[in-house]
């Protein structure tokens, strides 16, 4: 495969502005921070912390449903309790490097009877006319499991059910529908996200804390489920999503540069099925091909590059002819880990079907 680094001129070329969208105290926040000097890239938001970006054409237009990061004041642990985020926004924009809209407030935590806390990584789909926001929150026993809310417009607000999706857990939701019709669900967090708690098929509050030092067993992975026409349930069983390397092999456990941790994302070219997501601790967006969109997926390559920030987290799209990457560093808080702001740019298949490796400071 051709794998190289996204320069300048490639990005150009794909007629996606190195600066889309600037702000002055995003500038000022790179300035004191050096590790953002080159950035292809400039926030899309300012005005409010975003991470987590998930990313439709609706409409005609881009729609973003991202993470809303706070000022939690909680400190920072394993288990992730300082992103206590509390509601989500929606944005729309008409073009690349045009106006970025707040719609506002489409769903908080006092909105969902059954939740929790952390309201974290959201998804958005669209059927049968209805809109679809799919969103990871704590339960009232602060066990993460995934719910569903509708509304008749993509900027909201959304009306969530009143009980999450019967056989979820986890985070990170994605939902991918196919060129049939069907739609499924990726999902699945480990560490703080409580996938390696479901090990044994039910929640073990016990369960050990990640396999990241295991390589001799198949690794933990993201988990995919077929959605009901509705779209507001399962519809069989929740199956694992298999990666395996090029000589066919499951990746391990210890094989922190290439195995699942979490940020999974479909997106189909050319017709096959690209499965990509976060390495975690290794801070990379990988993917993996395979011929159906259960897998099994082969591992290709890096598409993004570590940012500055502990978490990547990423969305995928074609618009008017051209690919995108959606994607978060911490430009506009200066480097907090926990206070992101979303970014874009472009995203390039070769002829032999491998995505060029992007540099997000292009160096």
């Amino acid at each position: 495969m051709m794998k190289r680094l996204m320069n300048r001129d490639t990005l150009l070329l794909l007629g996606v502005p190195l600066v889309l969208l600037g702000a002055c105290n995003a500038q000022e926040k790179a300035k004191e921070n050096p590790a953002f000097k080159g950035a292809i890239s400039k926030p899309l938001i300012t005005e409010i912390y975003t991470a987590d970006p998930s990313a439709h054409v609706f409409e005609d237009k881009i729609y973003i449903y991202p993470s809303h990061d706070i000022e939690s004041g909680k400190p920072e642990n394993d288990n992730g309790d300082h992103f206590d985020m509390q509601d989500y926004h929606i944005f729309s924009m008409d073009s690349i490097g045009g106006k970025v809209k707040d719609h506002g407030i489409a769903l908080s935590v006092k909105d969902i009877p059954w939740a929790g806390r952390q309201l974290w990584a959201p998804d958005a789909a669209f059927k049968n006319g209805m809109y679809y926001l799919y969103f990871p929150v704590k339960d009232k026993k602060d066990v993460f499991r995934i719910g569903v809310a509708t509304s008749s417009s993509p900027s909201g607000p959304f009306v969530p059910e009143a009980k999450p999706i019967e056989g979820s857990y986890s985070i990170d939701p994605a939902v991918f529908t196919d060129s049939d019709g069907q739609s499924y669900m990726y999902f699945g967090g480990i560490w703080g996200g409580q996938l390696q708690r479901w090990s044994k098929g039910q929640y073990d509050e016990n369960g050990s804390k990640t396999d990241l030092g295991d390589s001799t067993a198949a690794a933990l992975t993201a988990k995919v489920a077929l959605l009901n026409p509705d779209m507001k349930q399962f519809s069989g069983a929740v199956k694992d999503v298999v990666i395996l390397d090029q000589q066919g092999k499951p990746l391990l456990g210890g094989d922190h540069g290439r195995r699942f941790f979490e940020g999974a994302w479909m997106h189909k070219y050319q017709g096959k099925y690209y499965f990509s997501y976060s390495t975690g601790d290794t801070h990379q967006l990988v993917y993996a091909t395979g011929d159906s969109p259960y897998g099994p997926f082969t591992y290709q390559g890096v598409l993004l590059s570590p940012v500055v920030g502990w978490t990547t987290h990423h969305s995928i799209l074609e618009y008017k002819g051209k690919w995108l990457l959606f994607y978060h560093d911490t430009e506009v808080s200066g480097g907090k880990t926990f206070l992101r702001n979303v970014k874009v740019t472009g995203l390039q298949h070769e002829a032999d079907g491998s995505i060029q490796t992007i540099n997000p400071y292009g160096k």
